[in-house]
């Protein structure tokens, strides 16, 4: 077997390799069974925080007396 042949027949394995796990990943997001990578966990953690946050903002915003002593500090600290 030359070099060339030897590399083409490694191309041709990586390709269905690479083929075989694209099918599969794809039938298995397609069945509901998703693999959440890492990244994924730590967007949901963020998005879960900035929930948490944004409520706290609204409460804040909501709540008169509260928000008027808020506005007080604002103009307070732009002077």
């Amino acid at each position: 077997m030359s070099f060339w042949t030897a590399v083409v027949v490694l191309f041709a394995i990586a390709c269905w390799t690479w083929l075989r796990t694209q099918k599969y990943r794809a039938l298995s997001h397609k069945n509901g069974v998703y693999d959440h990578t890492a990244r994924e966990h730590e967007l949901e953690r963020e998005v879960e925080e900035m929930r948490k946050r944004i409520a706290v903002l609204e409460r804040i915003a909501t709540d008169e007396q509260r928000g008027k002593d808020l506005a007080r500090e604002i103009e307070s600290l732009r002077d």
